[in-house]
């Protein structure tokens, strides 16, 4: 009858624990850029399991979201795919002041869904006969502008812009690659990298001397200013599990 009457309580008390958990979640709407839609789902889903709280992921260019965060979209975090965009949102007071983290330093990559075509020194850009070379929009892409700046670097910018097709974000950019709308492209080394290695097809992983560091900066929004769960997201970027999900798909700190 004891063990009975132990279990029933035990019962009760994990139901009670389960109660006060629940009742103490809440949901978080985050931008996230389109370079680190694979590491955020799996963050996001670790996230939820460990705290209740769940995130509300939207994707895309983080110039875009700027552009929609100041118009009022009541986003409460950005995962910025740049350090300037949050600073900004900072000094425009769209932003909570101080609230800046670099949850990931990203790393671009010349890909191509063909094996053996992009070489491992990217000269495929200098001599290879394709018809287009994809990229991100640079002007709301930080991956878009760091490749317009290794092109630049390279003097080939001129001879390679009417090969260029302009992907609206860095997803987008993907799809033309991996579909084969073009030979090859500029993507986030995340988009193409498994267990340490490029998964498929082909590719250069550029060197960082030749663009600007592609430090990705998160930062809490204005309508998120007294979520919980804003806060607890933003702390949760920088424990050890978000950070190991995260330098599984290539990026550093």
């Amino acid at each position: 009858m004891f063990h009975r009457l132990a279990s029933v309580a035990l019962t009760f008390a994990g139901l009670a624990l389960a109660t006060l958990h629940a009742a103490h979640a809440d949901t978080v709407s985050v931008a996230v850029a389109a370079n680190f839609t694979a590491p955020m789902q799996k963050i996001a889903a670790a996230f939820e399991a460990e705290t209740g709280h769940k995130a509300e992921l939207s994707f895309g260019a983080t110039g875009k979201f700027y552009a929609q965060i100041t118009h009022g979209a009541p986003f409460q975090i950005l995962l910025s795919a740049d350090d300037t965009t949050p600073a900004r949102l900072e000094r425009e007071g769209k932003a909570v002041a101080h609230s800046r983290l670099t949850y990931a330093i990203g790393t671009l990559v010349l890909w191509s869904a063909q094996p053996g075509y992009v070489d491992a020194q990217g000269d495929v850009l200098k001599t290879g006969n394709f018809k287009h070379l994809a990229l991100a929009n640079p002007r709301v892409a930080p991956y878009g502008a760091a490749a317009m700046q290794v092109m630049d670097k390279l003097g080939v910018a001129a001879t390679l812009q009417p090969r260029l097709v302009q992907g609206e974000n860095i997803a987008q950019t993907f799809q033309f690659v991996a579909t084969g709308n073009a030979q090859l492209g500029f993507v986030a080394l995340s988009q193409v990298m498994t267990d340490g290695k490029i998964r498929s097809g082909s590719g250069w992983q550029v060197p960082a001397s030749l663009h600007d560091p592609i430090r990705q900066d998160a930062v809490m929004l204005s309508p998120g200013k007294d979520s919980a769960a804003a806060a607890a997201l933003l702390t949760y970027l920088r424990g050890d599990k978000a950070r190991a999900i995260i330098k599984s798909y290539g990026y550093s700190f």
